[in-house]
């Protein structure tokens, strides 16, 4: 049951009498939907391995229960949402469910349903999502309200909102359980090489994804492949290119963000002047800046919100200490880890660039080993930690560990999580730490170690 308090009246909301149990409830896209359906009225509860994370947080605010796992977690009188890696072969919770024939739904089949019960912007890109989707929850929920649920563990929800925000990945053709009223496409890149089996493949997926939409798709026109896209439905682009429909025009990166002007189709659509960094963050507004103006929305009120936009969790988070900077930041693919790269350097030209970076899947790092060498080429140092394998095992790819990229690099290092004093003896730099995993520990001790010098 959920109850809000609207001016001296109050709303009770109860949907169904059983409860939701999420097996897997610490994962950034099960953190939010937890969130979201206990927002709509429905009773939650969740498992997960004792180990802090840091999409619990909201989840503590809302009281949601998390439990360690206990197959006695599971009773006869509830419906379960699995995370992905989840299954009766590993997981205790999952084969009781199985054992008294629950209904068990996976993160994306739950997320489906929700999708049908409002006008859904569905936000899909190999790179970008997060932030974007972001950006459109906070420029709709500080205007005409919206719920959303974003891949940084963040989710929120409003039986009376007519606008769902969601972030849409598309690993295993996940999204295809998406009923989206709009489609956004920042991206479409090679990546989930344990998946899809290349480009085509990929672009495969975004094709379906995209003719189900039911008003219209926006793709970045600057992107190789989304041109390539055969649909059904009407298509517009944006992007700095000449030939895009929604164009960011007089561009000025500066220390303090970005300035631009925006076109449509022709017509001026307004001035901004943002506190955002790097080419990729202003192709990320652009698709906020053109779906809002396909909603008929004022663009003098679309640019002083997103003055006050203060990014995604784990999206080039700042911390200063001292005289340096820590910037977390989840970029795992070697786009990200350029597009962050370079706009630390539009924001601090002048400071030491130390970066930090833990490989994530096997698969991943032997794909573009050579891409992650050159993007850390241009930085001053670059720590490399052990790779983290996730769903992968190293004995199925021999020879593939961090150091890959570390003898490729004059400037590459290795570093372990408790060797934070290595890094203590830089000053005056940006300590850039790149992960889609909690290396927080390594973050921390750093931070500490700068404060008592």
């Amino acid at each position: 049951m959920l109850t809000k308090k609207i001016k001296q009246y109050t709303i009770i909301i109860r949907i169904g009498d059983k409860m939701y149990h999420f097996i897997g409830i610490k994962g950034s896209g099960m953190s939010a939907l937890a969130q979201i359906m206990k927002e709509l009225g429905y009773e939650v509860q969740g498992s997960d391995y004792d180990k802090h994370f840091f999409t619990q947080v909201g989840l503590e605010e809302l009281n949601i229960k998390i439990l360690p796992f206990d197959e006695n977690n599971i009773s006869e009188n509830m419906k379960i949402v699995k995370g992905a890696t989840f299954n009766s072969e590993n997981n205790l919770e999952v084969k009781k469910a199985e054992e008294l024939d629950l209904e068990i739904y996976t993160y994306s089949e739950m997320v489906g349903k929700l999708t049908e019960k409002f006008k859904t912007i569905c936000v899909c890109g190999c790179h970008g999502k997060t932030t974007t989707t972001s950006m459109f929850a906070h420029v709709l929920n500080s205007t005409i309200g919206c719920n959303y649920l974003i891949g940084d563990g963040t989710g929120y929800a409003d039986p009376k909102n007519e606008f769902f925000i969601l972030e849409s990945c598309e690993y295993c053709r996940h999204f295809l359980d998406y009923n989206p009223y709009y489609v956004i496409i920042t991206n479409i890149d090679l990546d989930h090489v344990d998946y899809f089996t290349g480009i085509d493949d990929v672009i495969d997926a975004y094709q379906t994804f995209a003719n189900k939409a039911d008003k219209m798709i926006i793709a970045c026109g600057d992107d190789p492949y989304t041109h390539s896209l055969e649909v059904n439905k009407p298509i517009f682009y944006y992007g700095l290119d000449e030939d895009n429909d929604i164009r960011a025009i007089n561009v000025e990166y500066k220390e303090t963000g970005i300035s631009f002007e925006v076109e449509i189709e022709g017509n001026y659509y307004g001035n901004y002047d943002l506190p955002i960094y790097g080419k990729h963050n202003l192709l990320n507004v652009l698709a906020v800046i053109a779906t809002c103006y396909y909603e008929r929305m004022e663009a003098k009120v679309i640019s002083k919100v997103l003055k006050t936009y203060q990014g995604a969790k784990r999206r080039f988070s700042e911390t200063k200490v001292g005289n340096s900077i820590i910037i977390d930041d989840y970029a795992h693919h070697p786009n990200e880890v350029k597009a962050t790269l370079k706009a630390i350097r539009q924001k601090y030209p002048n400071k030491k660039l130390i970066a930090i970076f833990q490989p994530h899947t096997y698969s991943r790092t032997n794909e573009f080993k050579e891409d992650l060498v050159n993007a850390f080429k241009n930085v001053d140092e670059a720590y490399i930690m052990d790779i983290h394998g996730a769903r992968e095992k190293q004995e199925d790819f021999e020879g593939i560990t961090s150091d890959v990229i570390i003898s490729k690099l004059d400037n590459g290092h290795h570093i372990n999580l408790d060797e934070a004093n290595t890094l203590a003896k830089y000053d005056d730099a940006v300590f850039a730490f790149m992960s889609p995993n909690d290396i927080s520990k390594l973050e921390d001790d750093l931070k500490s170690l700068i404060e008592h010098k």
